[in-house]
């Protein structure tokens, strides 16, 4: 596998009160154990919709990623949730952290209804679940900020010219800090960073079967 190769892997600041944000948690600490054939970056996103997709087109301007993986919060869920389609849509529950809230508003008025991931969503989820991380292919990103970054990620991987790129985007449980006096459940950072650590891997290993 090519060492030259370089993904780009994002998570998002706190929001709806929360103090941490389980995505960053997780991409904080793949990154500080990544020991893949393959540069690391990482950025961490706000949660605002007219600024996510602007700091996410920046960074992959100035990564030049081969693969770009977006991790967000999924409270309620249970498991490591690769998504597998985003759609045009914002419609905003709550307000996101500069007080906006979309409803009911295409993402991109001139966009397809839905884009797809490129990431290998079914092969991560099966190495996954071999290596005991709860895990299961989502077709549901919601219509907040973590659906409109996967749309947009999807949208710079069909639009690039350069060279082959896969992106994508994978939902992650509220950790065990987040629901300490509450019912919901919770995944470790640590757990929830492996699940990725090995989307990671099956990504780069996709890249290289496209590559020929």
């Amino acid at each position: 596998m090519d060492a030259s190769k370089t993904i780009l892997l994002t998570g998002f600041d706190p929001f709806g009160g929360e103090s941490v944000n389980p995505s960053w948690l997780a991409v904080s600490r793949l990154a500080g154990n990544w020991d893949g054939p393959a540069a690391l970056e990482t950025v961490r996103l706000p949660v605002v919709f007219s600024e996510s997709a602007v700091q996410l087109r920046a960074a992959v301007e100035r990564v030049q990623p081969d693969v770009v993986i977006s991790v967000g919060e999924a409270g309620g869920r249970t498991q490591v949730t690769p998504e597998l389609v985003g759609i045009n849509w914002d419609d905003a529950r709550i307000p996101d952290n500069a007080g906006e809230q979309p409803r009911q508003t295409p993402i991109d008025p001139e966009g397809p209804a839905a884009r797809f991931s490129t990431l290998p969503v079914y092969e991560a989820v099966d190495r996954m679940r071999a290596a005991g991380i709860p895990a299961s292919v989502s077709t549901t990103a919601g219509t907040y900020v973590c659906n409109h970054v996967l749309y947009t990620v999807c949208g710079i991987v069909e639009a690039t010219q350069r060279k082959p790129m896969l992106g994508g985007f994978c939902h992650v449980p509220y950790a065990p800090e987040q629901v300490a006096g509450r019912p919901d459940p919770s995944l470790s950072p640590e757990l929830a960073a492996r699940g990725l650590g090995l989307l990671a891997r099956a990504s780069l290993e996709r890249l290289e079967r496209v590559e020929g």
